[in-house]
């Protein structure tokens, strides 16, 4: 027999799940911001991620930019499409091998980048300002532990896999 609603329930209380609500928060989090930057430059959540990582990391390969940016590849490659079109970003043959291609903003990225980054710290602030300081400082450690725990099981998962592919 199936298990009833009260009994999934007690087993797993989606809105008190964790990963649910991270996702829901971030969700709603990136949708807000993006009426700051959307509106007034005209850019999609993609483009925002792909000026904001540019501007903060400098020239990067599409592939650095998808994984910084936590986007799959076409979804990159779209919105690096667009920006290339508005002359936000460019892109130069490496030096080194020629088959690569690194992004970089233009300086109309640059300008435009340094204004988002503005309103964006603006929003941030607001967004945090129910929180008092020490829970900012808290807040803080734990989101930088549970970010550094997703990345050790990333690369222990992606080094298993490795393994599991290399296996006669």
């Amino acid at each position: 027999m199936g298990e009833t609603a009260a009994e999934t329930e007690t087993l797993l209380a989606l809105e008190e799940f964790l990963p649910y609500r991270l996702a829901v928060l971030a969700h709603k989090t990136s949708r807000e911001l993006s009426g700051v930057y959307g509106e007034r430059f005209g850019l999609s959540i993609p483009e925002w991620r792909i000026l904001a990582n540019l501007g903060r990391f400098g020239p990067l390969y599409a592939g650095e930019l998808a994984e910084r940016s936590s986007m799959d590849k076409p979804k990159v490659t779209r919105a690096l499409q667009r920006l290339e079109t508005a002359g936000i970003v460019q892109r130069a043959v490496d030096a080194e091998d020629r088959r690569q291609v690194r992004l970089a903003l233009t300086r109309r990225g640059r300008a435009m980048f340094r204004e988002i980054a503005a309103l964006a710290l603006d929003w941030e602030k607001q967004f945090l300002a129910p929180l008092s300081e020490a829970e900012r400082r808290t807040l803080d450690r734990i989101l930088t532990k549970l970010m550094r725990r997703g990345e050790d099981r990333s690369r222990s998962e992606n080094a298993r896999a490795a393994r599991h592919a290399e296996a006669p």
